[in-house]
């Protein structure tokens, strides 16, 4: 139950902050659970890069760990971690089901052979879908279907997912994960087929496989497949999620992996190909390709003189459920080719790297004045420069990038260990209005880093074993104008507190008060010839306890309450109520988790996200809005070690709503409900 709490702790952190509900959690959680499967020797001689990947504790904590280790010898047991100034109790607490002190250490050259009879299989199996009918999934005639071709789905509402995998630690991992979404055909649609001239499709909509060895033989990292890219400071180039503004301020800076192994459903965020590092001495050499079709819309009856593609837009739903998000499926080729050179000591590192990308097509987006600097070209070419420099309690580290047309991107941080109970993070950022690139994820107030200038100063404190205060200030600007900002140079803050107390492992109990002022033009409702850009504010105020009642059970309650006020309309609330039980008894196979929520928001503007607790490797952070309650039950059963079942069911309903959500997805009536199951093989 601790590893659960923790684990779906740090996702929430990361996830807070997202506002997507859409966003995949699963290689996220791949990363986690493996430590805990496979804990982490403190008695190890290389453990700082462990550590870091597990996110749970700082760089200052690592290095003290390391120095200790350096300076007494191994660690004779776990509880001599207490004799670390950099180490509260409830750290202790926290890590304690991913580490372990002993000497026996992990055989790092075994053959391949050996690793595969050592390794483990899973197998998954999931099935859901939503219970109520939608507007997309009502019966037409060829006429009406005809006559408005993106006004019915192709498929079921079904969701179907199949992943299976191997895995030996973390030196040797292959798969395949296959999924349908819901509206997705799976066996077809001979209406569709007679009535668009659509090609019979048969079998999942997704495919993804991979191939990952690291530290065999010669062979630092080897990738072949579906793989992520994580470099420097995820500036010039990193796929995948990665830590941004969050409570806990001191993990602003980023562990980049280099290479990792993809075994997700998100259809976009991904490499396809080869990627290959050694290390010679200090020195590390990483390398990189990939080739795979994207989604996008093409201009109708239109090629380029050359016979390519002229592409208007990209498309990253990954969702191909109606008959024009089949004609935009893997329309255009992207190829990507790309690498590092790094160095690294006990005090520091540095890296160069560049990545080329290219598309078949030519690219011509509809362009307004405020997008007028995003890229619009076929090819691009960002080369970047990372370091990290530690010196006793100090970290500086950044990144510098600049794109093919000139644009330039910088961003900076210092973090300080000022005393054992109190850290400062800060960090700059200058992200120019024409940088352009499209795989980075670097911290912002935006999605991606462009048009976006920023500093942020960040302090956690902690008062005695008990009591711990994180809060930050970001203040940030954007230089040009933005979708929904008709002006330039607009301001902006995102302040926020967190008192936390945790008096035994049985309690936790947090407060939390965050203010966020955003520019955003006027109120449409107000006419005038020209656009005013005033400021958004938004407060959020949550009380979080989280007790373990007894050794099989664990509550946690919320209450949440945002504000909403934006220039010429009336201040808009919204309040959020939740109780949750966990269920898990140490002897029992059965064990579940329920939760009861009532919510009430003025509008969507007003709404309150939330982490929902699901089966294994499914991940959900809804937003909740309007005026309902939400009821879901998590239940497991093991019918022996290694064969695992899930079910799932949950309900939404409103009060003051007669039909819910848009588009396809729209329901005629006040509730919503949704059912899931997975089963999962072991062997």
């Amino acid at each position: 139950m601790k590893k659960q709490y923790i684990i779906e702790q740090t996702i929430e952190n990361i996830a807070e902050n997202s506002e997507d509900e859409n966003i995949d959690y699963t290689t996220l959680f791949d990363q986690l659970n493996f430590y805990y499967e496979h804990p982490i020797n403190l008695n190890r001689k290389e453990i700082k890069f462990d550590l870091e990947q597990l996110m749970l504790l700082d760089q200052f904590q690592i290095k003290s760990l390391i120095n200790h280790k350096e300076k007494y010898g191994k660690f004779l047991n776990i509880y001599e971690l207490q004799t670390l100034n950099s180490f509260s109790s409830s750290d202790i607490r926290k890590i304690l089901p991913f580490i372990v002190i002993n000497e026996n250490f992990d055989a790092t050259h075994l053959s391949f052979l050996e690793m595969l009879n050592k390794g483990k299989n899973d197998v998954f199996f999931r099935y859901s879908r939503v219970i109520n009918t939608t507007i997309g999934q009502t019966k037409l005639s060829d006429s009406s279907w005809l006559s408005s071709p993106n006004s019915k789905m192709l498929g079921s509402a079904d969701n179907l997912y199949m992943r299976y995998r191997f895995k030996y630690q973390n030196h040797l991992s292959f798969g395949i994960t296959t999924e349908k979404d819901a509206g997705e055909t799976f066996l077809g649609n001979s209406q569709a087929e007679n009535l668009f001239d659509l090609q019979k499709t048969r079998g999942f909509d997704f495919y993804s496989a991979h191939f990952f060895l690291k530290e065999v033989g010669k062979i630092d990292v080897l990738a072949i497949g579906d793989y992520h890219i994580q470099l420097g400071q995820g500036l010039t180039f990193w796929s995948g999620l990665a830590m941004g503004k969050s409570s806990n301020v001191m993990s602003l800076k980023r562990s980049a992996v280099g290479i990792k192994p993809y075994a997700s459903v998100d259809e976009n965020a991904f490499l396809r190909g080869g990627a290959f590092s050694m290390k010679y001495k200090k020195f590390k050499f990483l390398t990189f390709a990939s080739k795979k079709n994207i989604d996008a819309n093409i201009v109708e009856d239109t090629t380029a003189q050359d016979g390519s593609l002229i592409v208007s837009s990209f498309q990253a739903s990954g969702i191909h459920s109606t008959i024009g998000q089949i004609e935009d499926k893997d329309a255009i080729e992207e190829n990507i080719i790309g690498g590092e050179i790094s160095y690294e000591n006990k005090f520091m590192n540095f890296g160069l790297m560049g990545a080329f990308t290219k598309y078949n097509g030519s690219l011509e987006r509809s362009l307004t004045t405020y997008s007028q600097f995003e890229f619009n070209q076929n090819q691009n070419f960002v080369q970047g420069f990372h370091y990290s420099i530690v010196k006793r309690n100090f970290n500086l580290y950044g990144e510098s990038s600049r794109s093919n047309n000139g644009g330039l991107a910088n961003l900076h941080g210092l973090m300080a260990s000022l005393h054992p109970n109190l850290a400062l993070s800060i960090f700059y950022r200058n992200y120019g209005r024409n940088y352009q690139t499209t795989y980075a994820n670097a911290i912002g107030e935006g999605s991606r880093p462009i048009n976006e200038k920023g500093l942020f100063t960040g302090l956690q404190f902690k008062l005695n074993n008990f009591w711990e205060i994180s809060s930050y200030f970001d203040q940030f600007q954007f230089p040009w104008m933005k979708y929904q900002v008709s002006k330039p140079n607009t301001n902006g803050i995102d302040g926020f507190i967190q008192i936390l107390y945790h008096p035994t492992k049985k309690l936790n109990i947090y407060a939390r008060v965050r203010h966020r002022d955003k520019p955003y033009n006027e109120s449409e409702s107000i006419e005038r010839s020209i656009t005013n850009v005033y400021n958004i504010s938004q407060w959020n105020f949550r009380l979080n306890i989280n007790a373990l009642v007894s050794e099989s059970i664990r509550l946690r309650n919320r209450i949440e309450y945002c504000s909403y006020l934006r220039y010429g309309l009336e201040k808009e609330n919204g309040i959020l109520l939740i109780q949750d039980i966990t269920y898990k008894p140490k002897e029992s196979k059965f064990s579940f988790t329920a939760r009861f929520a009532l919510f009430d928001t003025d509008s969507y503007n007003s709404r309150i996200y939330s982490y929902e607790n699901d089966v294994l490797y499914y991940f959900r952070i809804p937003a909740y809005y309007f005026q309902g309650a939400r009821t879901y039950i998590t239940s497991r059963y093991q019918f022996k070690k290694g064969i695992d079942l899930w079910l799932r069911w949950g309900t939404w309903m409103y009060t003051n709503r007669d039909n819910i959500g848009s588009g396809l997805n729209e329901i005629n009536g006040s509730s919503k409900s949704e059912i899931r199951a997975q089963l999962r093989i072991q062997f």
